[in-house]
């Protein structure tokens, strides 16, 4: 099948046709029919094959002119890199259709996003947080949505959003059409799916958290922090292959404290166009930093971009050869995502993981969702194994003396004989009651 085969409009074919896209893919397939039919759809999919388009082709087919102001397509996403990607998805099809769009999220001027939101649109793609500030205000009309899409709703809900995600699905109206697409569904989705959809039908066109064919899953089994650095400055120093490099971590501090270690020995002094070799993005970054970050990582003006999840999902960066995960994710959903940054478009992939002893239980638990064990590679002879833990790698000792405690047996535990003076005995009659005084109400002159 290819595009031609669905009913698809002129417009939309014209702009398919100049992005040199002409066959679906089988998520973009199943899901046309179903979403143009009204339909309440979950999709399941791996990352990168083509959910954005899934939903975004039905919905801009059966879209009609409207000079209503208040958005009748509502896309909600977890992050503001999420809502930047769509909105160029949106830009790239609608070339040729009259259409109003706009993105909204934090960390920018609400009073900017008020105006736009207030002169009218057709289609809203938003974050949780500030999609609920611009309801609250009054500006934007929810009862409007007619076509509601939640993308990776799974991380709204990791992000804090639970509560701002429920309240605002109660206000919308009742007769809408909901879709959402996922690579992977948790316990917690499934609950809003059963309480908010009505009847969905489930389009999986892989089983729950089945990564990638194409990508090829090694792990290292690494000992401590410092040799996992070491592990991470050889292999980007020696594997030729490693043209394009995400690096992920798990907190933000450890983001930059990596990106500190590896650009110690190399070559990374900025440009005059504000490019170097390595870059780090997490949320503690300026919004414009990070859209220039991810651009020139994009670009293949960066080679190595350093990140926390917050790059995870969703987010289309073409042609990246490996994904490095630092520390093995605690959530089995998270590698998934992980590693769906690269091997994308058919094409090929590697992810690689450092795991610690502490961390082997969530590589099981890893291998348990896949339904397949992970390559378990040797680590290179020329490593510097580190003999230095850092402090969370540390045991907690919580009592100095603990390796003099003495046999167990033969301790007597606690007590202590009390001093003959000390000791009372009862001598079996009833104690006697204090008597109780009753206040006088008197009053003192």
């Amino acid at each position: 099948m290819n595009f031609n085969d669905l009913n698809l409009s002129t417009p939309l074919l014209n702009a398919l046709e100049e992005l040199e896209y002409t066959t679906p893919t089988p998520i973009q397939e199943k899901s046309f029919s179903m979403i143009m039919s009204g339909r309440d759809v979950v999709g399941v999919a791996q990352t990168g094959t083509g959910k954005t388009f899934a939903y975004l082709l039905p919905l801009l087919r059966v879209h009609k002119y409207s000079e209503k102001k208040h958005p009748n397509i509502l896309i909600i996403v977890p992050t503001r890199e999420l809502v930047l990607q769509i909105l160029d998805e949106i830009e790239k099809l609608t070339k040729y259709i009259n259409i109003r769009y706009t993105g909204v999220y934090g960390g920018t001027n609400i009073k900017t996003q008020k105006q736009t939101v207030y002169n009218g649109l057709d289609i809203l793609v938003a974050t949780p947080g500030r999609l609920y500030d611009l309801t609250l205000s009054g500006v934007l009309r929810v009862k409007s949505v007619k076509k509601l899409v939640i993308d990776e709703v799974d991380e709204m809900l990791n992000l804090g959003f639970r509560t701002q995600i429920t309240n605002f699905l109660e206000l919308l109206s009742e007769r809408r059409q909901n879709l959402m697409f996922s690579a992977t569904l948790t316990k917690d989705v499934e609950n809003i799916i059963s309480e908010y959809f009505y009847n969905p039908e489930k389009i999986e066109i892989a089983k729950h958290g089945t990564p990638l064919e194409q990508i090829k899953q090694i792990v290292y089994h690494v000992p401590n922090f410092y040799t996992k650095v070491n592990l991470l400055k050889l292999l980007l120093s020696e594997d030729e292959t490693m043209q394009k490099v995400l690096i992920f971590a798990s907190t933000k501090k450890l983001a930059d404290r990596l990106f500190e270690y590896i650009s110690e020995n190399s070559d990374n002094s900025e440009e005059e166009n504000n490019i170097s070799e390595i870059g780090v993005i997490h949320s503690n970054k300026s919004q414009n930093f990070r859209i220039r970050t991810i651009k020139n990582f994009q670009e293949g003006k960066t080679r190595i971009l350093i990140a926390t999840d917050i790059i995870a999902r969703g987010l289309d960066i073409k042609n990246v050869s490996h994904v490095i995960n630092f520390d093995t994710p605690k959530l089995p959903g998270d590698y998934i995502h992980r590693i769906g940054r690269t091997g994308r478009a058919d094409e090929n992939g590697k992810a690689i993981t450092f795991v610690n002893g502490a961390e082997e239980e969530y590589q099981i638990a890893i291998e348990k969702l896949m339904k397949k064990n992970i390559e378990v590679q040797a680590l290179p002879d020329n490593l510097e194994i580190s003999e230095l833990y850092t402090d969370e790698e540390r045991p907690v000792l919580y009592d100095k003396n603990y390796l003099n405690v003495g046999n167990i047996n033969n301790s007597k535990g606690a007590f202590h004989q009390k001093k003959e003076k000390n000791i009372r005995y009862n001598s079996g009659s009833p104690s006697k009651k204090k008597k109780k005084y009753k206040k006088s109400g008197k009053r003192i002159k």
